[in-house]
């Protein structure tokens, strides 16, 4: 199931939109010992950034097999061999990975499809207990020069407050500005369910 239009930008274009390093940096993904799940891996922007983060297996999901090539191809060129691409689409198939198999999953400028409740729970279900989620999307702006229609574009407190119904906890001030047209957080898979899985 394709998500709704994204906005996405040609490569070039979204690329000069960050500075990985310090997008990951602020989102707390330095020194990951297990495996990261990236749900929408896009042109691999952030996934070549997380690979020397990483200890485990990045996984790298995308429904568009142009992107899955090209996260291939960047990885091979890098010589990078800690990431494992799939194309998947995990709204309807999951991730295909197991329960509390994941320390990290990154879910960037993604929250405005329909489905975001499974997205979510899928997230929360592969994470360990204290596990850390990631969330980057596009300001609520209409002046950003791409990205999803307002119509179906979140504002901050809509990704935490969907963030903390699946049950996820959020530090006290979560949100971090990422010039020059994203915001990010980060949440926490909560200790409880280490004691009730």
């Amino acid at each position: 199931m394709k998500a709704r239009e994204s906005g996405m930008p040609d490569e070039e274009q979204w690329e000069s939109f960050f500075h990985p390093e310090e997008v990951l940096d602020l989102l707390e993904l330095r020194d990951c010992r297990g495996d990261i799940v990236e749900f929408g891996c896009g042109y691999g922007t952030f996934t070549l950034a997380a690979a020397p983060r990483c200890r485990g297996l990045i996984h790298a999901l995308d429904i568009d097999p142009e992107m899955i090539t090209r996260v291939m191809q960047k990885a091979r060129k890098a010589c990078v061999s800690n990431i494992v691409v799939a194309t998947r689409d995990f709204l309807v198939e999951g991730t295909g990975l197991g329960d509390a198999s994941c320390e990290y999953a990154m879910l960037f400028n993604i929250l405005h499809l329909a489905e975001r409740e499974t997205l979510l729970r899928e997230a929360y279900r592969v994470l360990r207990p204290r596990g850390r989620l990631g969330v980057i999307h596009w300001n609520y702006d209409p002046a950003t020069p791409r990205g999803p229609s307002m119509a179906i574009r979140p504002r901050p407190d809509d990704c935490q407050r969907w963030v903390q119904n699946i049950g996820f906890e959020l530090p006290k001030s979560p949100i971090v500005m990422l010039p020059p047209y994203h915001y990010g957080f980060v949440a926490q898979k909560t200790a409880e369910a280490e004691a009730s899985s």
